[in-house]
């Protein structure tokens, strides 16, 4: 929705000036002619950075967008008219970029443009999946349907993502504490005993050495690891922002041990629910795959469908390319296949998706019982260390007093 400041004229010549807010400067100019004003002059009215609404990532969290699409679909369903279900449901929801979304969108079905294409207006909410799916209900006239599939896949690609998170927390959690107390044991404690070291006569052992040394940089240019890990985290940024790049990291993160069949599974659930829900609402095969090529969020599993599409276009199935990526299992190749020539791809790939999705929560409770040990170990090993740097040069000071 946009701002316009206008100029126009009266039926009885008087002159009036004053703004308006519509999505386009052509849907102000229609609803100033509405009310019997003559149009002499109308600009948008630019925003300044104060008065725009920031936002960061999506404008709304993905189960609000579940809710809102049950609702909708039970909107529908009851009769509801198009516009008058889309104006309940703005008038309902919390976050203001939705809200405004779902207003331009109802003018603009009210001015005769299709929900799939004011929709699509709105490309950071709305995402190609919804779109096509919206479309397709659209020239099928199942659109409660379609919106309660949309609903369903929602849920479950948000479910399996939550898991993975939860899996990924608590290490980084364990990790971060780890570190905290280690720089506060260089910083705090180890210093405290460098005077007595430095009264020593007798050389220090090399793990002290290198303890002391640690230390007395984190103590005196500390500002320098700081430096060193922005200036890391900024050219790793740059680099997965490449095509390469993005490459590169997302092959890292299926081979990385422990995380990466998690990784895996995870993409790989998400890819036969996607297709699965696009074949159900008739998104023709090619379209749904390049859909998926962008769900899917990981460039080797993207790259492996992108010639799963070119075969296909050949008159080759579709299960052949994927045979030869070691990403897909057997399992996987097989049931495609058994779907391709039975007919029957969409329940296949359903079952695929419940299988990966169950693979999910097992692998995740596996993780965490098994990082648990290992940052326990971690931990031990990094103030075990600093213990050893102190402790070691002391014994060998009280041998010396005996």
């Amino acid at each position: 929705m946009a701002t316009f400041a206008y100029e126009a004229r009266e039926k009885s010549g008087k002159k009036k000036k004053g703004m308006l807010d519509a999505t386009t400067q052509s849907a102000a100019i229609a609803e100033l002619k509405k009310h019997g004003l003559i149009v002499l002059s109308i600009k948008e009215e630019k925003k300044s950075v104060l008065q725009k609404e920031i936002t960061i990532g999506r404008p709304i969290k993905n189960q609000d967008f579940v809710v809102f699409l049950r609702q909708f679909a039970t909107l529908i369903r009851a009769g509801v008219g198009l516009v008058d279900a889309i104006h309940t449901l703005a008038s309902q929801t919390e976050s203001k970029s939705f809200r405004k979304a779902l207003e331009d969108i109802e003018t603009d079905i009210r001015n005769g443009i299709q929900l799939s294409e004011a929709a699509a207006k709105h490309p950071k909410i709305f995402e190609p999946l919804f779109l096509s799916m919206v479309k397709a209900g659209e020239a099928s006239g199942n659109m409660e349907v379609i919106l309660e599939r949309l609903a369903l896949f929602y849920e479950k690609t948000h479910y399996t993502k939550e898991k993975v998170k939860s899996a990924m927390t608590y290490p980084v959690v364990i990790l971060v504490l780890a570190i905290g107390v280690t720089v506060y044991l260089l910083t705090n404690i180890v210093p405290t005993f460098v005077g007595m070291f430095q009264s020593l006569n007798a050389e220090l052992p090399a793990i002290t050495k290198f303890v002391l040394l640690i230390s007395n940089s984190l103590v005196r240019v500390w500002y320098i690891y700081i430096i060193i890990i922005a200036f890391i985290s900024f050219f790793f940024r740059i680099f997965v922002k490449t095509s390469y790049g993005r490459k590169v990291f997302d092959y890292v993160k299926l081979k990385m041990p422990i995380f990466g069949k998690l990784f895996q599974k995870s993409s790989l659930a998400r890819m036969s629910r996607t297709l699965s829900t696009l074949f159900s609402s008739s998104v023709p095969i090619l379209q749904a795959l390049t859909i998926v090529e962008e769900v899917v969020d990981n460039r080797i599993i993207g790259k492996t469908l992108a010639s799963a599409k070119d075969s296909l276009r050949k008159g080759r199935p579709l299960s052949e390319p994927l045979k030869k990526s070691w990403v897909f299992p057997p399992l996987v190749t097989r049931m495609i296949a058994i779907g391709e020539e039975t007919g029957a791809l969409e329940t296949m790939l359903d079952k695929i998706a419940d299988f990966y999705e169950a693979e999910v929560d097992n692998t995740v409770d596996k993780v965490k019982s098994l990082i648990e040990p290992i940052m326990i170990v971690i931990l031990a090993i990094l103030i075990g260390t600093i213990v050893l740097a102190i402790m070691v040069p002391m014994f060998d000071m009280y041998s010396h007093i005996q």
